[in-house]
């Protein structure tokens, strides 16, 4: 009788998110058949989820019975995305890319990644915002966003603007590039290496190495990937120093939990190294990964309040252009030194 009690009260616990579930994932599905429209193709579902929630958010105030199931998509929704993108790397993958690859990447990753924090302070911006924009800028755009507001616990306003801002640019990036590209010289490979190892999203740099050459498109990809593997490090010592600030009282607030999440999602690229999935299953696994990340996403938009955007000024704009340039700039010159030493 007590276990048939215990099921009951779970299933009750559980309705009490359906209804909010229930607008965010339809929120997710409108989101990504927005995509397939004229001109919204160069922008990820998941930033489209976070312009859907806010423009829905803004024009109608949800009741209260919605706001449980929309708090889990924000988090737990979330974390199992993070876990799922881990089946889209392997070791194989690095490998491909190289020594002289892989070197650029952590070393963009790396300097761009705290040269944001130490410009960030030195223009004002928030310290929250400024781990957004430079996790957002360094590893993976609106992923990396999102990863790490789960760690530093910035508010839902600070990572709407900091996925906006690596949009904007990466936007910009992706049509640059390929200009530049032949103006500098490069070939394929290094073109590829360049683009992978700047341009903040994965669609974005498909798009930009795609249009030099083929070969630059495969090499871009992979390089991207390899540099998205750069998530959990990034994460887990970013968690694991706040936690140990906050336990030194040096921060008003208790230490973040560790986040397990990332251990999730090392131990998915691990098992997809040791047993590759086939492809259809990988892709499909992608998909979902997508709408699971796009539904948190919406979630998020819907708890973001405009006036509070606006009030964030230009200031973090600058230091997402900057850290733009930063890591684009970093990548070439890197390039040159490896080709020059090759």
């Amino acid at each position: 009788m007590d276990a048939v009690l215990a099921l009951f009260d779970r299933g009750r616990d559980f309705q009490r998110f359906v209804p909010g579930l229930a607008v965010v994932s339809a929120l997710a599905i409108f989101s990504i058949i927005l995509r397939q429209l004229p001109g919204l193709s160069m922008l990820s579902p998941l930033i489209l989820a976070v312009l859907t929630g806010m423009t829905l958010g803004h024009l109608y105030r949800l009741p209260r019975a919605f706001q449980a199931g929309i708090g889990f998509a924000g988090r737990r929704i979330l974390r199992l995305a993070i876990v799922l993108l881990g089946f889209q790397l392997s070791a194989g993958q690095i490998l491909a890319v190289g020594l002289d690859g892989l070197a650029i990447v952590i070393c963009a990753v790396a300097i761009t990644f705290i040269a944001m924090l130490r410009l960030g302070a030195l223009l004002g911006v928030d310290a929250r915002l400024a781990g957004l924009l430079a996790a957002g800028t360094s590893i993976c755009g609106a992923s990396a966003v999102a990863a790490m507001s789960t760690v530093n616990r910035a508010s839902e306003e600070d990572v709407t603007y900091a996925m906006a801002v690596v949009t904007v640019l990466g936007t910009v990036l992706m049509f640059l590039l390929p200009a530049a590209g032949p103006l500098l010289g490069l070939d394929g490979r290094a073109f590829g290496i360049w683009t992978g190892a700047s341009i903040h999203e994965v669609a974005q740099v498909t798009g930009a190495a795609f249009q030099f050459s083929d070969a630059a498109g495969e090499t871009g990809i992979v390089v991207k990937l390899t540099r998205v593997v750069m998530l959990a490090p990034l994460i887990l010592v970013c968690g694991l120093w706040l936690r140990e600030r906050a336990s030194g009282g040096t921060e008003g607030a208790p230490a973040p939990a560790l986040p397990l999440f990332v251990i999730g999602f090392v131990a998915a690229a691990i098992v997809n190294s040791l047993f590759p999935l086939p492809g259809d299953m990988r892709a499909n696994l992608m998909l979902l990964t997508t709408f699971l990340m796009s539904i948190a996403l919406a979630a998020l938009g819907l708890q973001t309040s405009v006036s509070r955007l606006r009030a964030k000024g230009m200031r973090p704009l600058v230091l997402g252009a900057l850290g733009a340039g930063l890591i684009v700039g970093l990548s070439l010159g890197l390039i040159v030194i490896a080709e020059r030493l090759a």
